[in-house]
């Protein structure tokens, strides 16, 4: 699977992820040129505020990076991925992290068990997005929290227009260089540009249940955090 057209079966995606999995920070390091973790990540570590007494489910968690920050701060931390590839390696880099093999569709988790769900870059790559985030809803603790890391639609148009572009070339090219697997970079540009822009995937989450739903644009909506609150009583 290469193109964001296709249906994304679950194994399919996980497949993909597997073989991309040793060098994957790598990759999205050269390809966002630092912003990721100099300004994304710590942005979105902001708009979690992990601290002692909380349990936060880091979906999507991947190798790990993300994770490692979270349970820095005294937080109860979960690392949750259905790719197997991409949680060997982050056992052999974090061996400290609770890794769980799960699918965003079907969590492996009882009702209400988080305070936090945080899921980043990997929301527009499952296969029924609204699905999904009523798992989530169903795994947080009433007055618990959603916040999401995504790829998204820059707010100015020109910017907007060079952005594609340089996510249709640019980046398959780096990957070409870096990457274990360049042709899931093609696969996962592609996804960015048939991604929800930002106000229709607050409709989504408000839709699957979730209240309060705000988003935040980072870097001129290159990215965006969408957040929002689980109602404290019904579903």
């Amino acid at each position: 699977m290469t193109r964001a057209d296709l249906s994304k079966q679950p194994h399919d995606v996980a497949a993909m992820f597997d073989n991309v999995a040793e060098g994957y920070d790598r990759t999205n390091a050269v390809a966002t040129m630092g912003l990721e973790k100099l300004y994304w990540r710590p942005a979105t570590l902001a708009e979690i505020a992990p601290r002692k007494g909380l349990k936060i489910l880091d979906l999507a968690a991947g190798t790990g990076a993300s994770s490692i920050n979270l349970r820095e701060s005294g937080a109860e931390v979960v690392s949750c991925d259905f790719s197997v590839g991409m949680l060997t390696v982050g056992k052999r880099r974090h061996p400290e992290l609770d890794l769980i093999a799960g699918d965003a569709l079907r969590l492996p988790f009882a009702d209400e068990s988080f305070d936090v769900v945080t899921i980043s870059w990997a929301l527009r790559n499952v296969n029924d997005v609204p699905l999904a985030l009523r798992e989530m809803l169903r795994v947080t603790r009433p007055g618990g929290r959603l916040v999401v890391l995504e790829q998204s639609h820059p707010t100015w148009k020109p910017f907007r227009v060079v952005y594609l572009e340089y996510m249709m070339r640019a980046v398959p090219a780096v990957a070409k260089v870096v990457s274990t697997n360049p042709e899931a970079y093609e696969y996962l540009a592609e996804s960015t540009r048939a991604w929800l822009p930002q106000e229709p995937l607050a409709r989504t989450i408000e839709e699957a249940g979730w209240t309060r739903v705000q988003w935040r644009n980072l870097t001129g909506g290159l990215v965006a955090i969408h957040r929002a609150v689980r109602p404290q009583s019904g579903k």
